[in-house]
């Protein structure tokens, strides 16, 4: 069995080893831990499969719907894509969307407002800096909005789609696309409780429940709780999130699902530490210069989901469902504006945030087979539409010589009091969209196969400004075509290129009051995949070059506004390893190569810079071996994580850089019974101090101190 696999492998490095002279600067470094697997949802008493999402077999999934919204082969894919299962998640330790994307090649932190949401780069590619990074939650845009960090409660996998995808979903980042799946209500009774506690007093609480309510009507009910204190001073957060689901199914034919995600977080608005001069670590990582009298900031959301599936007959369904989510973000902060000349006193600006956003959004598609001679063609066509209303009110104050408000960086004495403060921003935005779309995956032959796409959108964007009263109208459409090949020359063995264009409105208004233009993007990829006889190995090697035209980031001269970066684009290797690689051990690896720079600057991003808190290399690696001990199964295992330097700061000016870092991670568990789990797992083990992302030199994010989780899971 295991020479078989070993052939495979192979075969699959020598068949793609001209695509890796691409990356002929890269170190050979530690690599990348990805694991992949998918989740499903059971019938009534029969208990047979009803919708069926992939497989999962250690970390690994054979299909993932988010790519192409239907059940596909990874391998018959034209496209690299990863899937993080619940298993890994908890296996590894993980509760938030933050540290699952760690997990996957190509994807690097951003800066995320204060601690306050998910923010991140795929392939270089970070998103509207309105608002966090994009996610989609059941194929749903979830990150249009004020939503917080996204808890893992409810999580069944998490889908990376790398490339573009606005041939599906319309809207979104050329570098990829994530997709979180919800768990489902199964009618098969089960009972689990989740009790952590770890460091800095953190305590945590989880649940999932699910099981029966009549022969045709299931539940499931997830929610977590938790709060704690933090590695850095005066810090404390907590956060809930409680998700109920229900599935009915109506007849043999026909499924009608919900869903209720509720969230709330409360914690401070933290912008971190600061460089002296551009050096880092004069003062320490726990350090907080904000002001603790701001109390927190509170970020709430309420969503709602709706899914109907419809079979027609075993070749044709009908697959719809509406979105609705209401968010706020309310607080007040204290931020470092400008180091003083004796290097030790900072002045802080003090804001004040009252965000409002609605978004409501719906789609209607049909899915289906026909043969046309040997050809069969597996078409999908949708239509869908979404509404998004954005309200910000800011009150700012900005430090002066008769009003400093300031801190000693190296002594801080907290209780200063700011001047009043006065209105900054007092906007609303209007967003109103359709789009209607087709998809057709082709099976040509046995060895190949075609993925065509299109997608026409249409776009309706207000931006009032209260403050002027001047108000800014858009009109737009766009055309997105999608274009991909896959060949398979043998089973364990597919080979693929592609080609997609996006398009993505920009949202706010500039510094003089004006719209911007959307973004267009172009995307060319080529790449081949592993997947073993066996099916216990699979591995994804990409190569990739993407390019787009105005992209958004922060503007350097006032950060409540954005600026156009002009043109951008990226270009890089990854490749990733998942499986297991002996009997009860498994390895989930991979490595990212990512050269993201300003392509085609103005006078306040210059060409030829690199993308902020973006890689040149990143690489992780996870390994775990299963062992039987005291009459229970144990696992024992550890992982590497390694980020290259990064530029720190959007400035023109600046060459202010945050260091590479390696960190490392213990992973131990014991099941003395199947009912019980007790694990400990230990994050940054060597205690590396670090810096995760930046804004500026003003704003870096410190990386987590050495932090022990003892996790006990029981299932009833």
């Amino acid at each position: 069995m295991y020479p078989t696999r070993h052939c495979t492998l192979a075969l699959f490095l020598a068949a793609t080893y001209p695509l890796c002279s691409l990356a002929a600067d890269a170190d050979p470094g530690v690599v990348d831990a990805v694991a992949e697997g998918a989740s499903q949802v059971e019938s009534p008493a029969a208990k047979e499969v009803v919708v069926v999402s992939g497989s999962r077999q250690n970390y690994r999934a054979l299909s993932a719907t988010g790519a192409t919204k239907t059940d596909t082969l990874l391998k018959d894919l034209p496209q690299s894509v990863r899937v993080l299962t619940a298993d890994l998640l908890r296996d590894v330790g993980v509760t938030s969307l933050a540290s699952a994307l760690d997990l996957t090649s190509g994807i690097s932190r951003q800066s995320n407002l204060g601690g306050l949401w998910d923010s991140y780069a795929m392939r270089g590619f970070t998103g509207d800096p309105n608002f966090g990074s994009d996610y989609l939650v059941n194929g749903f845009s979830s990150s249009r909005g004020y939503n917080g960090l996204r808890d893992s409660a409810s999580t069944a996998s998490v889908e990376v789609l790398k490339g573009p995808a606005s041939a599906l979903y319309g809207r979104g980042e050329p570098g990829g696309t994530v997709n979180i799946t919800t768990k489902k209500p199964r009618f098969e009774p089960s009972y689990e409780l989740d009790v952590s506690v770890g460091s800095h007093e953190t305590y945590r609480t989880a649940l999932d429940l699910t099981g029966p309510i009549s022969e045709n009507l299931a539940y499931r009910l997830n929610g977590a709780y938790e709060k704690g204190d933090s590695f850095r001073d005066t810090v404390e957060t907590e956060r809930s999130f409680l998700s109920p689901s229900f599935i009915w199914l109506i007849g043999d034919h026909t499924r009608v699902s919900y869903e209720v995600e509720a969230s709330e977080q409360r914690v401070p608005f933290d912008r971190g530490v600061l460089a002296v001069g551009g050096v880092l670590g004069l003062i320490p990582n726990s350090r907080f210069l904000g002001e603790p009298a701001d109390g927190p900031t509170v970020v709430k959301s309420l969503g709602h989901q709706v899914f109907v599936e419809h079979e027609f007959n075993e070749r044709w369904k009908l697959q719809s469902g509406v979105s609705y989510r209401d968010s706020e973000l309310k607080g007040a902060s204290s931020e470092a504006s400008a180091l003083q000349a004796d290097g030790r006193t900072v002045r802080r600006q003090h804001r004040s945030r009252d965000y409002h956003a609605i978004d409501a959004s719906g789609r209607v598609e049909v899915v289906g087979k026909f043969d046309t001679g040997p050809v069969t063609n597996n078409v999908l066509v949708g239509v869908d539409a979404y509404k998004f209303n954005d309200r910000r009110i800011q009150l700012r104050r900005n430090p002066s010589a008769a009003f400093p408000y300031a801190i000693d960086i190296y002594n801080p004495v907290y209780g200063g009091v700011s001047d009043v403060m006065t209105m900054s921003i007092n906007t609303k935005e209007e967003q109103r969209a359709h789009a209607v779309y087709a998809q057709d995956q082709i099976d040509l032959t046995a060895q190949w196969k075609a993925l065509l796409g299109v997608r026409w959108d249409s776009y309706d964007q207000t931006v009032t400004n209260f403050r002027n009263g001047a108000s800014n109208k858009q009109s737009l459409s766009a055309t997105s075509p999608r274009a991909g090949l896959v060949y398979q020359p043998m089973s364990v063995l597919s080979l693929y290129a592609t080609f997609s264009k996006g398009f993505r409105p920009n949202s706010g208004i500039s510094i003089d009051n004006q719209a911007f233009a959307p973004e267009e993007s172009k995307s060319y990829e080529v790449g081949s995949k592993l997947e073993s006889a066996d099916g216990k190995l699979t591995g994804t090697l990409a190569v990739y070059k993407i390019t787009k035209q105005n992209v958004l980031t922060t503007n350097p001269a006032n950060t409540d506004f954005s600026i156009s970066a002009g043109e951008v684009g990226s270009k890089g290797v990854e490749l990733d390893l998942s499986g297991e690689v002996a009997r009860n051990l498994r390895l989930s690896a991979a490595y990212a190569y990512t050269d993201a720079t300003v392509t085609k600057g103005d006078n306040t991003i210059r060409t030829g810079s690199r993308f902020p808190n973006v890689p040149r290399q990143s690489a992780t690696v996870v390994l775990t071996r299963a062992f039987a001990v005291a009459g229970g199964m144990a696992t024992i295992g550890g992982g590497v994580n390694y980020v290259g330097e990064r530029l720190g700061d959007v400035a023109v000016s600046s060459n202010f850089k945050l260091p590479a870092y390696t960190t490392a991670k213990l992973i131990s568990s014991w099941s003395p019974t199947k009912k019980l789990r007790i694990s400990l797992n230990v994050d940054n083990l060597f205690d590396k101090q670090y810096y995760a992302s930046s804004y500026s030199q003003l704003w870096v994010s410190p990386g987590t101190d050495r932090t022990a989780t003892l996790n006990l899971h029981y299932k009833f």
